[in-house]
């Protein structure tokens, strides 16, 4: 045993052995009606006798015991117990050489487990001040105590106990060894087999083990000071950095299992919304087990957008151990590059610091285009407001124009207002979309986005929006601070916590298309939609190939921008080829919205509505078209001009 164990056997020594059995847990009285059996064969006479020494030595009165067993022993010398208990009432007493020679001639009639035992703890039992047991006297004691092992009742808890204590002190880790590990079979749920499981532990430098251990003896009756003296000497010390890296690392493991979970969780919910879609009968707005998976997916989502920020730390732990490992093991190598250490350290400070900066960026938030107001599009407005009609839904607050393809819907104001259906509704329709719309179509797909505001798609989520807020601004403080590599450990874990959520967040999202899709078919009908949708993409393409075409050319020739919103020129074959692929494009992973020909699929079993169809086009709605388009021109060119080399006074000013 190493000397840090021989300071705390020492330590703890004396708060064990001060009883007399290390365990004593009261008389076992069905030993007592034997061992009173045995004199009652003897000299029935005797037995009252011996009787009242027991009950006088339970009470600590060892000279009343003594007075009672010494005529007894006189008139029965061939009885044992009548010795061993004389002996034990004499050494109570102080009289250890006396009490010796008493439990020796007990042994000596009968080597039994309870003279053995008896006899190893008066050997070791000294009470004289200034004297210690001898060495001999501890070595005598174990043998006497090992003998014990094949005897009956050789394996009783004060036995193992005191085989384990006497071991140790004697450096005997076999013996103490095998006694504990009878302790644990036995009698796992005591303190003294928590206590030498504690010493074995620390002898083998299972430090946490140990500390363990003590603490469990503590909790069934060691004293609190033989506790403190065996933590003292080390124990806790060595536990602690050891608890810590083992914390850690189950830290660690269970948010990497936690992360796991999500995208496994993902999946499944992703592959159960495509089979879900595949089977539910698009005449009905929301199947029953759609209407689960909606609230599965919510509940799903806010655990996702939860798990990041409680994933910060974990990984701003990762980072600081990573880096400090790194650190410890360039110097205990020997050799130490300067530059490579700098950086390490200098590439940690960093990334916590981009960590920390990131809570305090603000993204500015601008609604985009600019409002419509009513009297310059009447019967667009009463267009909106028809289809909210129709859908039993609360009509746009705000239409927004851009110079773009844009069409889509938000709600505007606080979480409270848009959960309890108040918040402003907008609807963003790009300008370049709205040429040679079909009304009859633009009505399906804005009843299309009017079905996300029926289905409340838009009053939730603010966990996942400021998720993708969060995510989006720590991946900007990193990509200042330069630390976007991928070596960094934050780097990468932002890149896969942003693949996860997306997973999970556009599973979510294809679902809430797909039921827009079927309200806007049940509505308008299939045609409508798909000649819709067909509108958007066709346009998508058209309108950026020929818009960026057009402002080149007017910066290049330092023209104004000819106008982009009329009838556009004759589709070039590689852009038709385009539209095509666009329209044919099979559903990912990664798409929020399902590919065309999967919506069109899903949708055409619906059937047509007897509803009249409005002719013309969107653009018709409009009661001034050339003021809007000026209007548009003018915007355009004032984002485009600090692209020209000369800006000239245009035809806008």
């Amino acid at each position: 045993m190493n000397r840090l164990l021989l300071l705390i056997l020492a330590a703890c020594f004396s708060s064990l052995v001060s009883a007399p059995a290390l365990a004593a847990s009261g008389r076992d009285l069905k030993r007592e009606a034997e061992i009173e059996q045995q004199l009652r064969e003897i000299d029935p006479a005797l037995v009252a006798s011996f009787r009242n020494a027991r009950i006088a030595q339970d009470k600590n009165d060892s000279a009343t015991a003594e007075a009672l067993l010494r005529p007894l022993v006189s008139q029965s010398p061939g009885f044992d117990a009548g010795w061993r208990r004389l002996g034990a009432a004499v050494g109570e007493q102080g009289r250890r050489i006396e009490a010796i020679t008493l439990m020796e001639r007990a042994v000596s009639l009968k080597r039994s487990s309870a003279n053995l035992v008896s006899l190893a703890y008066t050997l070791v039992q000294d009470s004289t001040p200034g004297r210690q047991v001898s060495e001999q006297e501890r070595e005598r004691a174990l043998k006497l105590l090992l003998e014990c092992k094949p005897l009956p009742h050789g394996d009783d808890l004060d036995i193992l106990s005191l085989t384990a204590q006497i071991a140790l002190g004697l450096n005997e880790l076999g013996a103490a060894r095998e006694a504990t590990a009878q302790l644990q079979r036995k009698y796992p749920g005591e303190m003294a087999t928590h206590y030498f499981s504690a010493f074995i532990a620390a002898n083998d430098g299972h430090w946490i083990k140990a500390e363990d251990e003590i603490l469990k003896a503590r909790d069934r009756g060691l004293s609190a000071e033989a506790t403190q003296a065996f933590l003292n000497q080390g124990v806790h010390a060595a536990a602690f950095p050891w608890r810590a890296l083992r914390n850690t690392c189950v830290l660690i493991a269970a948010w990497a299992l936690g992360l796991l979970a999500l995208f496994v969780g993902g999946w499944v919910l992703s592959k159960l919304t495509l089979h879900q879609i595949e089977r539910s009968d698009p005449r009905i707005p929301v199947t029953g087990g759609e209407r689960r998976l909606r609230k599965i997916y919510r509940v799903v989502l806010n655990v996702a957008g939860i798990y990041y920020y409680i994933s910060l730390p974990v990984v701003l732990l990762l980072v600081i151990l990573v880096s400090a490992s790194l650190v410890i093991g360039i110097f205990m190598v020997g050799h130490v590059p300067i530059y490579f250490t700098v950086m390490l350290i200098v590439g940690a400070i960093a990334t916590v610091w981009s960590m920390l900066r990131s809570f305090f960026i603000r993204v500015k938030h601008e609604d985009p285009g600019e409002v419509l107001p009513r009297e310059d599009a009447t019967a667009l407005w009463q267009l909106a407001e028809e289809v909210a009609r129709t859908l039993h839904t609360r009509p746009v607050d705000e239409i927004r124009i851009t110079t773009g393809t844009d069409l889509c819907v938000y709600e505007r104001g606080s979480w409270r207002a848009r959960l309890n259906n108040r918040a402003q509704r907008v609807l963003v329709l790009g300008a370049a979309v709205l040429v040679d719309f079909k009304q009859q179509d633009f009505r399906s797909v804005l009843a299309h986005e009017y079905g996300h505001f029926a289905h409340r798609d838009t009053a939730g989520g603010d966990i996942a929006l400021r998720v993708r807020n969060d995510i989006y601004k720590f991946y900007l403080a990193m990509v200042q601070a330069e630390q976007n590599t991928r070596l960094n450990i934050a780097f990468r874990f932002l890149r896969l916590y942003d693949f996860l959520f997306r997973r999970i967040s556009h599973g979510a999202t294809r679902l809430q298309e797909v039921l827009a899709d079927r309200i806007a078919a049940q509505t308008y009908g299939p045609a409508a939609f798909q000649g819709g949708l067909t509108h958007v993409i066709q346009k998508s393409i058209r309108f950026h190939a020929y818009a960026n075409w057009e402002i080149k050319e007017a910066i290049d020739a330092n023209r104004p921008v000819q106008n982009i919103y009329g009838p556009l020129p004759a589709t070039p074959p590689h852009k038709q080829i385009e539209i095509e692929q666009a329209l044919a494009r099979p559903t990912t992973d990664d798409d929020t919205h399902p590919g065309p020909q999967d919506r069109f699929r899903l949708i055409a079993t619906i059937p047509e509505p007897a509803l009249p169809a409005p002719a013309g086009t969107v653009w018709d709605l409009f009661n001034n078209q050339e003021a809007f388009v000026l209007r548009l021109l003018k915007q355009l060119e004032t984002h485009i001009a600090p692209h020209r080399p000369y800006i000239g006074r245009s035809r806008f000013d």
